[in-house]
């Protein structure tokens, strides 16, 4: 269910909507940003904030990859490993870093839910390839040492937090 501050957010941004149904991803990504990830009780908080079925909603969550109806870890780590980038190296770049995080050469979520790793196709980047979007910020021109330092500042934000 959407949280008091999470309905004021959501009350300011149907203002700018006609149609309140129209705003159910702004309204999908606000009850996401929490955890990564949706239960189905954020799904129904959505739909009853926006008068629509749960079913439209779940729809909705089906068809965007953006949305998560599955747990991750903290940071969602995307690697583009499409053909322009796997041909300057990101698959290598891409299984190596699993490795290093003892995730299967497929990725997945760390053992101690901090990250999930995923390959994807196309970040729009080709050009300043290895790349990783890290939570929707993009990281690019990549080494195995860099993206090491990236990731343990965040265990290291993680501890502080």
């Amino acid at each position: 269910m959407l949280s008091e501050a999470e309905h004021q957010e959501l009350n300011e941004i149907l203002k700018k909507y006609p149609d309140k149904r129209s705003a159910v991803l702004p309204a999908l990504y606000i009850a996401q940003r929490a955890r990564n990830y949706l239960t189905d009780d954020d799904i129904r908080g959505v739909a009853e904030a926006l008068d629509i079925s749960v079913t439209e909603v779940q729809a909705i969550v089906g068809f965007y990859t953006l949305l998560r109806k599955d747990p991750t870890g903290k940071y969602i780590v995307q690697v583009c490993t499409d053909l322009p980038c796997a041909l300057r190296g990101a698959e290598e770049f891409y299984r190596r870093l699993c490795q290093r995080l003892g995730l299967p050469p497929q990725g997945g979520t760390t053992d101690d839910g901090l990250f999930t790793v995923e390959a994807v196709v196309c970040l729009a980047a080709c050009d300043k390839v290895p790349l990783a979007q890290i939570n929707l910020k993009y990281y690019e021109n990549l080494s195995d040492d860099r993206i090491d330092a990236i990731l343990d500042g965040l265990r290291r934000d993680s501890e502080d937090a």
